[in-house]
């Protein structure tokens, strides 16, 4: 049998669509997560519409810091061309109200939902009991009990443990060497690959704020205006074409 060949998939973009926001490359150097067969390699976290439509990650994860509301979940799932893992609450939200917000969030198509780190094992059976889709229950120390929350019907560990997130992954996958982990990249390739070899199977990655975007894209308009003025001008910045012209006055 002749070796298989690796090739590259070719890449397709148009120029409006060329601004799209990038999950690090170094992603792709995990297993992945199978959920009804989609393949989750990365994921981005945020719950801004406009990232969430412009982006190339395989899912987004969205749970932000206030009480769920199916109006935010319904406004995700209105714009999301990616599968969604919707947060339901767990920490000042529990109990009926996250059962019934997780069957919401099912209702609209999430591939998951996702719980905080303090929420009861009460809770997380009423999910279970409810929705048919996976439970994913956030990480953010060892000193959390993995066994009853898998117990009680959790499919999926978030891990978010800050600086720590590698080495609580590391511990996790010692004890749980199937349980499916999904982990905080943090800030470089370097703390990417250090959750991926520590046994991440998956990795969220927080993306640059809307205003650093706008940034970015502010100073591209400005060094295209400067080169355009130069070019126009013998190379001569501002300053020095009103100094000459006004030594020529």
């Amino acid at each position: 049998m002749e070796p298989r060949i690796k090739r590259e998939a070719p890449s397709i973009t148009t120029d409006l669509r060329s601004d799209t926001v990038q999950v690090p490359s170094v992603i792709r150097n995990c297993s992945g997560i199978r959920i009804f067969g989609k393949r989750i390699k990365s994921l981005i976290f945020t719950t801004d519409i406009a990232i969430i439509l412009n982006n190339d990650a395989d899912a987004v994860i969205a749970v932000y810091p206030f009480t769920p509301h199916p109006a935010v979940i319904q406004s995700i799932a209105n714009v999301s061309t990616i599968p969604i893992l919707s947060g339901v609450g767990g920490g000042t939200t529990q109990g009926k109200r996250s059962a019934n917000i997780s069957l919401f969030s099912e209702a609209q198509g999430s591939l998951a939902v996702v719980v905080n780190a303090p929420t009861p094992i009460d809770t997380i059976k009423q999910i279970e009991e409810t929705v048919d889709i996976p439970i994913v229950c956030t990480i953010v120390t060892e000193y959390m009990d993995i066994q009853e929350r898998l117990d009680a019907g959790v499919d999926i560990l978030n891990v978010s443990g800050g600086k720590d997130t590698a080495y609580i992954v590391s511990r996790i996958r010692e004890k749980y060497p199937d349980v499916p982990i999904i982990a905080t990249g943090g800030p470089t390739d370097e703390t990417i690959l250090a959750a991926i070899n520590a046994g991440a199977n998956a990795i969220s990655w927080t993306p640059p704020s809307n205003g650093e975007l706008f940034r970015r894209k502010m100073d591209k308009y400005r060094d295209k205006e400067r080169e355009k003025f130069m070019q126009e001008h013998q190379g001569m910045t501002i300053e020095e074409v009103e100094d000459l012209e006004e030594h020529r006055d």
